[in-house]
């Protein structure tokens, strides 16, 4: 896990204005109320209403920035990994095709295609499987990511044409201390994040997405998450996990579009200018050890938290958000938050000033067969560069962190997700061509989410 506690500058990242196309001019119309609903500008102007305003049901497909990535987190989640199981870009671009226009009728609360369900015959079997009926969209947001192994596999074959077009913070994560993960977890060309505020809506975005692709691609792997554990926007409260603890206190918020546009959107001078208005997917499966928890006393709960299990208040603090004083001294001399609790060493203080954009779910897959509880932490991070921001902070937890004692990585995974689908555009159409809208038009264009 991985508690993101400050908001200082990150040294690794560059300044907001840059040669070329600037992050004012990439972000600041469309990208602007892009960044959340109601973010605001990236850059500074303002052209999307409040966040604090309330929801709408339906949050909008299309724009400079994928939704799902700042969107407020819903409830639920149905994450899936996909390998492409074709040699043939024609049918993997077609597919992403379909995929894109199914994917906006969903999140619109529609059929994934016109009268699919039980219109199109009763001698074959249904475009849309049915289970979303009656259902509002709930606030569904679909979001696609591509793995390291899409552009070269592990042959070393370039099956699509695009390996010159990899990004070069799109790596396999190293192996951190302590690791025990499982290949059949890990990994995947191609991911699809649904969340949404009824679990039976992002399973029926996911069930029907599988569904076409087969013959195109196939799941590699597959997680349900329940009770999300960050927040993305200053109108929610903080969420615990299953230790009982309240998770991402720190994380970044949509209401502060200077971290968002610096730690999370891809720039075009970055890398590969087919990323600009994209970020970087992390995404781990935290098993949680919840048994021995259990029969833990509070009082080293929350010395290895390092914050009050009522308040969420850092130790030496009386409100969640108050600054973490990592100077202070309690009996002894000893450090009131210790050196090895999680929150210190999440801490951007401790870490230069990194910050990384949390968006993960809690879940239960079950027992274990030996008795203990299959539960934990599906950890999502977005930035944008894993391998500056999410990699130091995770070897600087997996040396150190009292929490390790709790908790053990089981699955990891990158992904490079693109920016967001214009008008004429489709999922990765900036990556395989025919993109649509240019930046000049995406900056002219309606604000997504």
């Amino acid at each position: 896990m991985s508690s993101q506690d400050s908001n200082q500058d990150n040294g690794h990242a560059e300044p907001v204005a840059r040669k070329g196309i600037s992050r004012r001019r990439l972000f600041g119309a469309a990208g602007a109320g892009a960044v959340a609903v109601g973010a605001g500008a990236v850059a500074g102007r303002l052209t999307a209403p409040d966040p604090t305003s309330g929801y709408d049901d339906v949050v909008p497909f299309r724009g400079a920035v994928q939704a799902g990535i700042v969107t407020p987190v819903q409830d639920r989640m149905h994450f899936a990994a996909f390998d492409v199981t074709t040699d043939s870009r024609e049918e993997l671009v077609a597919l992403l095709r379909k995929w894109t226009a199914m994917a906006e009728r969903m999140t619109a609360g529609k059929q994934a295609t016109e009268g699919g369900a039980v219109d199109a015959g009763e001698y074959r079997p249904p475009d849309d499987t049915g289970e979303a009926l009656d259902l509002d969209a709930c606030r569904l947001t679909l979001t696609i990511g591509f793995g390291p192994s899409l552009f070269v596999g592990a042959d070393g074959k370039d099956r699509f044409g695009i390996a010159g077009l990899r990004p070069q913070r799109l790596t396999d994560l190293p192996k951190f201390t302590g690791d025990a993960l499982d290949p059949a977890r890990s990994g995947g060309d191609i991911c699809i994040q649904a969340c949404a505020d009824d679990p039976q809506v992002a399973v029926h975005a996911i069930r029907n997405l599988a569904r076409v692709g087969f013959g195109t691609v196939a799941v590699k792997w597959s997680q349900l998450g329940f009770g999300r554990t960050s927040s993305t926007s200053t109108s929610q409260s903080t969420p615990r996990n299953l230790f009982g603890f309240k998770d991402g206190t720190r994380n970044i918020k949509a209401e502060d579009p200077a971290a968002v546009s610096e730690f999370v959107w891809a720039a075009p001078i970055d890398d590969q200018a087919w990323m600009a208005g994209g970020s970087y997917l992390v995404a781990r499966r935290i098993r949680m050890l919840i048994e021995p928890w259990d029969r833990t006393v509070l009082h080293e709960q929350e010395r290895v938290i390092g914050r009050s299990k009522g308040s969420g208040a850092p130790l030496g603090g009386r409100d969640e958000f108050d600054p973490l004083e990592l100077e202070a001294k309690g009996a002894g001399g000893k450090p009131v938050i210790d050196t090895d609790s999680h929150v210190r060493l999440a801490s951007a203080e401790e870490l230069g000033g990194i910050q990384i954009l949390r968006r993960g779910y809690n879940f239960t897959d079950g027992s274990d067969g030996f008795g203990h509880l299959d539960a934990g932490l599906f950890f999502i991070a977005y930035c944008r560069d894993p391998q500056t921001q999410f990699v130091p902070m995770q070897q600087s937890l997996a040396r150190n962190d009292a929490l390790n004692e709790y908790i053990k990585h089981v699955g990891s995974a990158v992904f490079a997700v693109p920016p967001g689908v214009g008008d004429a555009g489709y999922w990765g159409s900036t990556l395989f061509g025919d993109a649509g809208p240019s930046v000049d038009d995406r900056e002219a264009g309606t604000p997504g989410q």
